[in-house]
């Protein structure tokens, strides 16, 4: 595998008898979760929604079972990315492969009518920094036009909600590199403390940590053991969940009153979704 392998459960893959007598998780975080998934469909600008590594996963599933049928498109960059100087030239090259796998290239983002819309749970921000840092290198390697793929990139941050304070300092508040997109293009989104901490810290994943050194050297076999199998019927049901009328009503709730709701391609979402 060159990447994690991740069964596709929207079309579906065929599963056979891997989830024969596994109980489904609880998911106490599925309200918290529909509401954090409405708005970053909100303030994602109506991009194509790519979820960064592993961390929103099940956000991913979610979503992938409430947009189906929709034009909204959904797709995972496995890439976890360390310290820079992990980053090294192999690396940086099979990453941008990757890339250009899903579809995101600088030629294609200078030419695509809707932009891209990174997302992923933020703490330092030191993600989103590695992977603009990347595509900034690419495109300017490939002499593309910065003024123009600077409206057609985005990056949706889910952060662990705290009290608010006109005082409070943001992650991006330290960042240069936010400063070179518009406003619009780097945006926040809460999501409760013990909920945040589940998804990027405790929740056991479907597919492998996939980190620069295994980015050239490819992606370690998929597991089958139990905990896997358990992370399977969690993401299915997810799907499955994401489908029904409750679900999509409960995503559509949470984008009333969003700023965005003033462009017709959100309310047009949101009236498919209700």
């Amino acid at each position: 595998m060159t990447v994690p392998f991740r069964w596709d459960l929207v079309t579906p893959d065929r599963l056979g008898s891997l989830l024969d007598d596994v109980t489904v998780p609880e998911m106490g975080y599925l309200s918290e979760l529909c509401r954090c998934a409405g708005k970053v469909l909100a303030r994602g600008g109506n991009g194509d929604l790519v979820f960064v590594g592993r961390s929103l996963d099940s956000m991913f599933d979610l979503l992938g079972g409430a947009l189906e049928g929709t034009d909204h498109r959904l797709a995972r960059l496995p890439l976890s990315f360390q310290r820079p100087e992990d980053h090294t030239r192999p690396r940086v090259l099979r990453a941008r492969e990757i890339l250009a796998d899903l579809g995101i290239t600088p030629a294609s983002l200078a030419r695509r009518t809707r932009p891209v819309t990174f997302v992923d749970v933020v703490s330092s921000g030191r993600t989103f920094r590695s992977l603009f840092t990347l595509l900034d290198d690419w495109i300017a390697e490939e002499r593309e036009p910065w003024p123009v793929i600077r409206l057609k990139i985005r990056f949706v941050g889910v952060t662990r909600r705290t009290a608010t304070s006109p005082n409070a300092v943001r992650w991006k508040d330290y960042a240069d590199w936010p400063r070179r997109l518009p406003a619009a293009s780097v945006v926040n989104v809460s999501l409760d403390a013990m909920t945040w901490s589940h998804f990027g810290n405790w929740q056991q994943k479907l597919t492998r940590w996939f980190p620069p050194h295994r980015w050239v050297s490819g992606a370690a076999e998929t597991q089958r053991d139990d905990k896997t199998r358990k992370a399977l019927a969690e993401a299915v049901r997810l799907v499955e969940l994401g489908r029904t009328k409750e679900v999509r009503q409960m995503i559509a709730r949470a984008i009333d009153g969003e700023p965005g709701l003033a462009e017709p391609w959100l309310r047009t979402l949101r009236s498919r979704l209700a």
